[in-house]
This record gives C-alpha cells, structure tokens and sequence, in this order.
C-alpha cells in the first residue's frame, strides 16, 4: 500500500494531466460498458393489431396476384 501511495505522490502531475485522465477514463468505460449489455424492449398495443418488434431491420416483401 505504501509503494502505490508513493508512486502516486511522486507521479501526480502525470496522473492528472491529459495522459492519466484518459487511461483512467478508458478503463471505467470499458467497465461499464461489459456491466450494461441488457436491453429492455416493451411493446403496447390496441385491439386487433399487429405488432413487430425486432433488434434490427425488418423488410416487407409484397406477393402481387394477378
């Protein structure tokens, strides 16, 4: 503890300077990031509907009888 202690205290300007903040910053972004990967999707809708939900592109195609 005291080693980091002293590392900090000798290498402060470092830390805080435009280097150490984005290391610093990168590493709680990336731990955020890994801890917020669900989704929550709901859906409300009226009688006699039809609903489509998807997690990307949805296509509708058209048969035309003739």
């Amino acid at each position: 503890m005291d080693t980091i202690t002293e590392w900090i205290n000798s290498n402060y300007t470092w830390i805080f300077s435009g280097i150490g903040v984005l290391i610093i910053g990168s590493i709680i972004t990336f731990f955020k990031k890994k801890s917020s990967n669900v989704i929550n999707r709901s859906q409300r809708s009226g009688n006699n509907s039809t609903n489509i939900q998807a997690g990307g592109n949805v296509e509708f195609t058209q048969k035309n009888d003739k």
